[in-house]
């Protein structure tokens, strides 16, 4: 009987760290940082972001995300005035602040596996023309898995093989590298996550290992200016590793004044996502709902995504053609 439950126990981690190894974010487009370490004070602003994810409410087990997230520029020098061609004035250094500084803490559970990631970012910025900046970021990165064992039922509740390996829980680190261009009309970027594709191993025996395996994004956005307080902006993110398969969020956003944001997208994975976003003052607030277009569907209350960030600066000094979110 232990033995049976020894062989579920090591199906449930290996099936999570080939599935979804990876917190999963539907509000993406607000906070980049999240998936790219190249972003880190891309925008010249000192930014913290909330955000707390409830995937399939009411399925036993489903996965559940919180994370926290900080970034800023080191600043140094005065900036200069810019006038863009469609009319808009903006603030660029002189020849400082081209370094961007980050963190990322994240934990995550999804079913018996509790995940939680620590991330440190570096990111340097260079402006290729007045209005484009290209940056380049690399983040080092700790994941610790371990067993909730308040649901498991051990007959023998000194079972050598939970107390050595994951009730203390197990350490993997790793890297991610990023790029980012951004400028007024467009941006695009490209990371790739868990860089080492590091090993865990639970127990003595080598068919107990398991691996983290490398995953891709790539995304962009273009930005239509409608009139001086109206934008839309299409965007898309692809995602792909070894094991899953590719996945893509085709969606647009509506943005009035820089205050309000609503966007309406599709994940081939199959799901349905709306988004809105309101800011006041520099407080901003996201909420994101996913419909899967599955049959769990019918079983939960859909997926919820709730975001809460601030940004420190003085709007007059800074990019404000940056500051789109």
């Amino acid at each position: 009987m232990k033995r049976l439950v020894y062989i579920v126990l090591l199906i449930t981690v290996c099936m999570t760290a080939r599935g979804q190894q990876l917190p999963l974010y539907s509000q993406y487009l607000y906070n980049k940082f999240l998936i790219n370490p190249a972003v880190a004070g891309s925008d010249g602003y000192t930014s913290v972001n909330l955000t707390a994810r409830e995937q399939w409410v009411g399925y036993k087990g489903a996965p559940r995300t919180f994370s926290f997230s900080f970034q800023t520029r080191m600043l140094k020098r005065g900036y200069m005035l810019k006038r863009t061609n469609t009319g808009r004035q903006i603030y660029r250094p002189k020849t400082d602040g081209r370094v961007g500084l980050g963190g990322y803490v994240f934990s995550d559970r999804n079913g018996l596996v509790q995940r939680t990631g620590v991330q440190a970012s570096y990111a340097y910025h260079l402006w290729l023309k007045s209005t484009t900046q290209l940056s380049m970021g690399l983040a080092f990165t700790a994941y610790h898995y371990k067993i909730d064992e308040t649901q498991l039922n051990f007959e023998d509740p000194n079972e050598p093989w939970l107390n050595n390996d994951l009730r203390l829980g197990i350490f993997v680190p790793d890297a991610i590298f990023g790029v980012y261009l951004i400028n007024p009309k467009y941006s695009v970027g490209f990371s790739a996550d868990q860089l080492f594709e590091a090993s865990a191993k639970i127990g003595d025996d080598a068919y107990r290992n398991f691996r983290l395996y490398r995953h891709y994004y790539l995304f962009g956005s273009y930005n239509f200016i409608l009139n001086t307080r109206m934008d839309l902006e299409p965007s898309f993110i692809f995602k792909m590793s070894e094991q899953l398969k590719p996945q893509a969020d085709i969606g647009l956003t509506y943005n009035y004044d820089q205050s309000f944001w609503a966007g309406l997208a599709y994940r081939t994975s199959g799901a349905i996502i709306a988004n809105v976003r309101i800011r006041y003052m520099n407080i901003f607030i996201g909420y994101a709902f996913d419909f899967t277009l599955h049959e769990i569907q019918r079983i939960t209350y859909g997926t919820h995504e709730l975001s809460l960030a601030m940004k420190f600066g003085d709007n007059t000094r800074r990019y404000r053609w940056l500051d789109r979110y």
